[in-house]
């Protein structure tokens, strides 16, 4: 389902060529500037830009985001989301079409969610959507402050997941967050309760469960990680 009302998962596909997602392969200050590129634009308002972050050391290697570029990463994206550990709390399996339409709704959209590929010493393996939580429709289930951020995260190749990737990842990711959205206080994330899992990464990861919310489709764990408290992970 559409995370914006729904999912927060956490479950890694197969790399495609990690030359296409190196270093060389980040956008050019001229190529920001190309009306394809207009919704990096929206971005350095509502969510200070994730195209422009650094990568983010981690115990498993470099990682970092890299926005989406549905001509470049639709069939990729379209094999994870077929995944049937993906599919069971995503629901976007099908054709192409499907996962197309899911990544259009955010880049048409005002830049409040962000879709990235999640690159790990240049190999694309993992899917997050950064999102403005307190500008999303989660927003109507808990009390939201101003500039919190969400995260919703898939892992695409089930050799990744298990083995305390995801943790790592969310740790780093959070860490993103808070390093380049200084008026951000708290990242949050709604997984569903049955994901045990995802559930148990968040935790590992510092997040502290707050309470369940009843969202569209699924009942979700409220995961909120406090800027203040960062520096006692």
């Amino acid at each position: 389902m559409p995370p914006t009302e729904t999912t927060t998962e956490t479950t890694i596909g197969t790399a495609a060529d990690p030359a296409r997602y190196g270093t060389a392969h980040r956008d050019t200050a001229e190529q920001r500037f190309t009306v394809g590129l207009l919704p990096l634009l929206a971005e350095a308002e509502l969510l200070d830009s994730p195209a422009g972050w650094s990568a983010q050391p981690t115990p498993a290697g470099a990682f970092r985001l890299e926005p989406v570029r549905p001509a470049r990463d639709l069939p990729l994206l379209t094999r994870w989301m077929n995944d049937p550990a993906v599919a069971a709390y995503w629901e976007l399996a099908g054709a192409s079409a499907v996962t197309a339409a899911h990544l259009r709704a955010q880049l048409d959209g005002d830049g409040r969610s962000i879709p990235c590929l999640g690159v790990l010493d240049g190999i694309p393996m993992s899917y997050w959507e950064i999102y403005r939580a307190d500008l999303d429709p989660v927003s109507r289930h808990y009390p939201a402050r101003p500039h919190d951020t969400g995260i919703h995260l898939l892992i695409g190749d089930g050799t990744n997941r298990g083995r305390g990737l995801g943790t790592t990842l969310l740790r780093a990711v959070t860490e993103l967050v808070f390093d380049n959205r200084p008026r951000c206080t708290r990242v949050i994330a709604e997984p569903d309760i049955r994901n045990t899992p995802s559930v148990s990464a968040f935790l590992a990861a510092g997040f502290r469960y707050a309470t369940e919310i009843e969202l569209p489709g699924k009942r979700a764990a409220l995961m909120i990680r406090e800027r203040s408290l960062r520096n006692l992970l």
